[in-house]
């Protein structure tokens, strides 16, 4: 807790209190209160207990001891890419992948003075770079912080009206900090989706649209993505999202996070996960989990 600043630790102060109290019902997630993720938390779980956890790996141990019953993380932002690396946090996390929520973000430049006045924007990198073109347009140098909403508490502690922040709505207010100009965004198709994280995996429902997120390492020969990918293709299998990543520094071997339509049992799926076990060394589902949005 005294990694917040301190306008935000006594509101984490009694919602972390009453998480205690009920962890069947908590709900962890990365950052102070009035964070992306908290909203993201409280749209999803309407009855949770939101839990602010400042990093993204406490949030994950958060659950991993039993002090909240899941975690919700965002992994990617229609602007900006990848938000957590969840590929290198959830397989060793023993976690797996239960749900998905898209949070449509905007954000307001709050601080102690007027806007004439500002001269840095504090905020998590996502949300200054979302909002690049509009800090540019008004001189406003950016500075990083790790969370959006706790960036508006650094301010509220500094009182320094050169120095504002850029939060999600109803943030500023938390903090008794001015806004200084309102809902704004460098798109307006900033959107960020996050997944749901818990010890186990929930029953599925027998109707309705899924998604299975996988995780695998290719072999090292000529074409091997290719290979690997080609029984996706041949079964009619859509795949949304593919990324690449390196582990162990070595640039030797590529690992890959994937997300397809579909959920295992369904003949197409299970046929294209079987044949792409031939031609890797090794791969991993990580959930399978109802569509929040439904993909073409």
């Amino acid at each position: 807790m005294e990694n917040f600043a301190a306008p935000a630790r006594p509101i984490v102060a009694r919602m972390v209190e009453a998480a205690a109290a009920e962890p069947h019902r908590a709900v962890a997630y990365q950052g102070a209160p009035g964070a992306n993720s908290h909203i993201a938390a409280m749209q999803a779980f309407p009855d949770g207990l939101p839990l602010p956890c400042f990093s993204f790996e406490d949030a994950i141990d958060a659950v991993k001891e039993g002090a909240a019953d899941c975690a919700i993380i965002p992994i990617e932002n229609s602007l900006h890419g990848r938000v957590a690396d969840i590929h290198f946090l959830l397989p060793e996390s023993g976690l797996v992948i239960t749900g998905e929520h898209f949070l449509p973000i905007r954000y307001d430049l709050v601080g102690t003075g007027a806007i004439t006045q500002v001269k840095e924007a504090m905020s998590h990198p996502q949300a200054l770079g979302q909002c690049r073109n509009w800090l540019k347009m008004h001189n406003i140098a950016p500075v990083a912080y790790p969370d959006t909403a706790g960036a508006g508490a650094v301010v509220a502690e500094l009182n320094d009206p050169a120095i504002a922040a850029l939060v999600p709505p109803g943030a500023g207010q938390l903090y008794g900090l001015n806004i200084l100009a309102e809902d704004f965004a460098d798109a307006d198709h900033n959107m960020t989706r996050f997944v749901v994280l818990a010890r186990e995996a929930a029953p599925l429902p027998t109707d309705g649209q899924f998604m299975t997120t996988f995780i695998f390492e290719v072999k090292n020969v000529p074409a091997a993505l290719y290979k690997a990918l080609g029984g996706f293709a041949t079964n009619g299998v859509n795949m949304t999202k593919l990324e690449s990543y390196q582990r162990g520094g070595t640039f030797a071997a590529t690992e890959f996070y994937a997300d397809v339509t579909g959920r295992p049992g369904e003949p197409h799926l299970d046929r294209a996960l079987e044949e792409l076990t031939f031609h890797t060394k090794w791969a991993r589902v990580l959930g399978t989990y109802r569509q929040a949005r439904e993909r073409g």
